[in-house]
C-alpha cells in the first residue's frame, strides 16, 4: 500500500487515497470514499455521513471555492462564445440579452452542484477538514 507523509511536527503516515477517482465521484454526487451514497441532502447540501460506508461529510469546508471556479468557467465559455458570435454576426443587444443571460444562468446553476462534489472530494483525497479522523482545534481569543 502506497503511503503519502503529510508535514508538520507529527510526519503522519496515510494510506494513499485516489484523488482523481474521490473527485470524480464528488463531482457525479456520489461518496468520494466510497461511490455508492448520495453526496448531497439538498441542492448544496452536503449529508452529515453517507448512507453506505458511513463516512462523515459534515465537516467538509469548500466554502466559496466551488462559487469562484464556476465564475471562472463560466465567464470564459461565455465571454469567448460571445466575441465569436458578435464577430460573425449582426445581432442586437436585445438578442444579445436573451441569449446570453439565460445561458449563464443555467451554466452556472448546471455546474455548482457538481463542482461543489469535486472540492469535497478533493478535501477527502487529501485528509483536508477533519477527513482524516483529527480533530480541529480552535484557539479562543485573547479577552480584554
Amino acid at each position: 500500500m502506497e503511503t503519502q507523509v503529510f508535514g508538520g511536527d507529527q510526519h503522519v503516515k496515510r494510506p494513499a487515497r485516489p484523488l482523481w477517482t474521490a473527485m470524480k465521484r464528488g463531482f457525479m454526487g456520489r461518496c468520494p470514499h466510497c461511490g455508492e451514497g448520495k453526496l448531497f441532502a439538498s441542492f448544496l447540501k452536503p449529508v452529515h455521513h453517507c448512507e453506505h460506508c458511513g463516512e462523515e461529510m459534515f465537516h467538509h469546508r469548500a466554502d466559496d471555492l466551488p462559487a469562484y471556479l464556476v465564475v471562472v468557467v463560466v465567464g470564459h465559455v461565455i465571454v469567448g462564445a460571445f466575441m465569436g458570435v458578435e464577430a460573425t454576426s449582426t445581432l442586437s443587444t436585445w438578442q444579445h440579452l436573451a441569449i446570453w443571460v439565460p445561458l449563464t444562468i443555467i451554466m452556472a446553476l448546471a455546474l455548482l452542484r457538481p463542482t461543489k462534489g469535486a472540492v469535497v472530494g478533493l478535501q477527502w483525497a487529501l485528509y483536508m477538514h477533519g477527513f482524516g479522523g483529527e480533530t480541529e482545534e480552535v484557539e479562543a481569543l485573547p479577552e480584554t
